[in-house]
């Protein structure tokens, strides 16, 4: 025994992930009493590096604090950066620490001014000596060239703290850190700017409308727009959003931590995962070792069954004893960490609130299946609204022990919307309380076999999900194929990447595949096919009516659609990209339909496509815009003959939001099929401009995804005449001469070089 537990101790630290905090604040925003509050709780072993003091205690060089971190790190310690960082560059050198082994944080302490040289002012005994009057002048000063920072400068986790009550929420994230213990991946806490835009809005549309002017100069679009507005950030921002436990018990979002990396931006978007909580351990009161027993057998004996499926067990408090049993136990079983996670956080937001993707939850449910009690129960039910009520009513109307439902979930509830839940699954296990119904008076043999069956009917409806997804995803290659394209891989495994390292013979076939299929099939996506064909829960009108409300939901993109959300994610990875900044990626279409075509990608994590964007995100509509541009304005000083055009198709293949930036010659060996054209060249194309007034009059824009905008007959995008085929249509565009339609040369719909009007010269 004492070898294996030796074993296990190693293993441990195998696994063991050493933390880079970088603190982020003006002097007074609290960044050293930060540091001291963890360290004198947290059971991790942290080192502080305070350039104020490493000169043997006094100021001392950034050199030498980049040392004394990588120091700390080789003994196995975390690091706190203790500095001001306030500004990118500053930043830059300790980003460089992370590796495989080491994550890298930003707690931003962005507190008021006004708070901070208050402090500064009255403080004494500093160890920078910054105090008195000499630093309000120089807090002020700093502030000046503040410069928050973003997930694209490196980080996997940034915490942005505005007031007193969000520093303290952190600090007990961090305290309760173990050593063992990692932190979900994203944003949070950042609020999104109250921008007013509607006068810089409309100036820039009126930039727009003259792009002789704009071309033929050189002016940034940006510079049109005189009211002053903030850029967002990272959109997978969220706020540390109280959540009502199940007890009355407040988590936040500081409680809201993972056992095992959890990354909430990419590893877990594609997988199906369950989330599941104890069953029968709280109300039910069944004894928390056998019950351990059984959830680590029945996840042992279904995570080999269901090959990419994840199983993430989840409760309220890090002081769980069955979350702590099952972890324990489920090491001792070498459970693939991978597939098999714990999960510190309320089950009803698992996105929001701790950045994990879980498509099916798990609810304890009584035997009458209502709303209503306590646990687990109520707060599902209270999470998903009405909706899941009466989605449950048309499936059963009670439940016995050991048995579990699958209830589809409108896409009219809150957690369809919000977290991307696509099913719950209510479930009911034993009971060994003498207040509730169908009391075992302890028989924990008639108990254990109960529960084991409560636990195989849940996974066994998981599994049933999940082989629905899998035949969605041989139905998406049948339809590929029967359009002409070659698929040499399952869909599950093909993926286009920029990087993918294949022979170019390979690489073409895979990306030609993605080409022919992009525009002949609409990737409609796991949560709206997957309903009709699990549920029967809903058909005729209301079957009708879910789809499309689903349309303007957050939708799971098939894994060959995920090719442009990598490389906007992870822009540093693929050599092709031909510009980064902290809102856009841009890069060349792998199969241009033209001479010039480009895409510029936005590098906002939930922004898939047009029907997710809002009036919260114009700002970054404008950039995108500007950016195109700038390079529609390259290309023409390059070829002054060239004309651009710069939109979004309104139900892309490819998820990721990005903007076509695309000259009106069309010639293009890859230009092949009908629908290649009347993608560019119908209303299911929208102008950019277009988008931005609409999205700023309504919050929305107008959306025309009917597949007969496709199917439309062939017409000359100059002088509207119809053509049988695409290569009696591409010899005739060669040669027409007649001006674009009135209507795309007004409000900046074409971008010309100076001096043309439309028509060929």
């Amino acid at each position: 025994m004492e070898v294996d537990g030796q074993s296990s101790t190693k293993g441990e630290e195998e696994k063991r992930k050493a933390i880079v905090v970088i603190l982020v604040g003006a002097p007074g925003s609290g960044k050293s009493t930060f540091c001291d509050h963890v360290m004198r709780v947290s059971t991790r072993p942290w080192a502080r590096v305070c350039q104020d003091t490493i000169g043997n205690g006094k100021a001392g060089t950034k050199t030498q604090c980049l040392a004394s971190a990588a120091s700390a790190l080789k003994d196995g310690k975390s690091v706190f950066i203790d500095r001001c960082n306030l500004d990118r560059e500053q930043r830059a050198d300790f980003v460089k620490l992370g590796s495989p082994q080491v994550d890298v944080h930003a707690v931003v302490l962005d507190l008021p001014a006004k708070l901070c040289i208050s402090r500064s002012v009255k403080r004494t005994g500093h160890e920078g000596n910054l105090q008195g009057g000499k630093a309000a002048a120089v807090v002020n000063r700093m502030l000046q060239k503040k410069e928050l920072p973003k997930l694209s400068e490196g980080y996997s986790r940034i915490t942005f703290c505005q007031n007193e009550s969000d520093v303290q929420t952190a600090i007990t994230t961090y305290s309760a850190l173990r050593p063992l213990h990692t932190l979900p991946s994203g944003c949070f806490g950042q609020k999104n700017p109250d921008a007013k835009i509607q006068l810089g809005i409309m100036k820039f549309l009126k930039k727009v409308d003259a792009p002789v002017k704009a071309v033929s100069t050189g002016h940034s679009l940006q510079d049109s727009v005189t009211t002053e507005i903030t850029k967002e950030n990272d959109s997978c921002c969220k706020g540390p959003e109280g959540i009502k436990a199940a007890a009355g018990k407040e988590v936040k979002e500081g409680e809201d931590l993972a056992v095992g990396s959890v990354d909430g931006t990419s590893s877990l978007n594609n997988v199906p995962t369950l989330a599941f909580p104890s069953i029968s351990t709280a109300d039910f009161q069944f004894d928390l070792e056998k019950a351990s027993d059984i959830i680590v057998e029945k996840v042992e004996e279904f995570v080999t069954k269901l090959g990419n499926a994840r199983f993430v067990f989840v409760d309220l408090s890090h002081g769980s004893k069955i979350l702590s049993l099952v972890r324990t136990k489920s090491g001792q079983k070498n459970i693939d960490t991978d597939k098999f996670l714990t999960f510190v956080g309320d089950i009803t937001r698992l996105y929001s609130g701790g950045g994990l993707h879980c498509n099916v939850i798990a609810n304890a449910a009584n035997w009458r299946l209502k709303p209503g009690g306590g646990g687990v129960n109520a707060a599902i039910f209270s999470a998903a609204g009405p909706a899941l009520e009466i989605a449950t009513k048309e499936r059963a109307g009670s439940l016995t022990p050991g048995k579990a439902v699958v209830v589809p979930l409108p896409s009219t509830s809150p957690l369809f919307s919000r977290e991307g839940v696509t099913h719950v699954i209510h479930v009911l296990g034993p009971n060994m309380n003498p207040q509730r119904p169908n009391f075992l008076n302890n028989d924990y043999i008639m108990g254990c076999k109960v529960l084991r069956e409560a636990y195989s009917s849940l996974f066994e409806g998981f599994a049933s999900i999940v082989r629905s997804q899998e035949i969605l995803y041989e139905k998406k290659t049948e339809r590929i194929e029967k359009h002409g394209s070659v698929l040499s891989e399952s869909p599950v495994d093909f993926e286009i990447s920029h990087t993918n390292q294949l022979s170019s013979t390979d690489q073409k076939v895979k990306r030609e595949a993605v080409d022919e299929s992009e525009k002949n099939k609409r990737c409609k996506g796991f949560q709206e096919e997957l309903r009709p064909n699990i549920s029967g829960a809903t058909d005729g009108k209301d079957n009708a009516k879910n789809e499309k409300n689903s349309r303007t939901m957050s939708k799971a993109w098939g894994p060959w659609a995920q090719g442009l959300y990598r490389i906007a994610m992870r822009p540093e990875k693929h050599d092709d990209v031909i510009e980064i900044s902290d809102d856009v990626v841009v890069v060349n279409d792998l199969y241009p339909k033209a001479k010039c075509h480009l895409l510029v990608l936005a590098r906002y994590e939930g922004l898939d496509q047009l029907p997710d964007v809002g009036k919260e995100h114009l700002q970054l509509l404008m950039t995108m815009h500007e950016v195109g541009l700038k390079w529609a304005e390259k290309f023409l000083n390059e070829d002054g003959t060239l004309v651009f055009r710069l939109g979004y198709h309104s139900a892309p293949s490819m998820r990721q939001l990005h903007l076509h930036v695309i000259s009106q010659d069309f010639n293009s060996k890859h230009l092949k099929h009908k629908k290649h054209w009347n993608s560019f060249n119908s209303p299911f194309f929208r102008d950019s401009v277009d988008v931005i007034e609409e999205i700023s009059n309504s919050g929305r824009a107008t959306l025309k995804d009917d597949d007969k905008l496709l199917s439309m007959e062939l017409r000359c995008h100059r002088c509207r005449s119809a053509h049988p085929n695409l290569p009696r249509l591409k010899s005739h565009i060669g040669n027409c001469q007649a001006p674009f339609p009135a209507s795309l040369l007004q409000h900046g719909r074409l971008v010309l070089a100076p001096n043309k009007d439309g028509s060929n010269q």
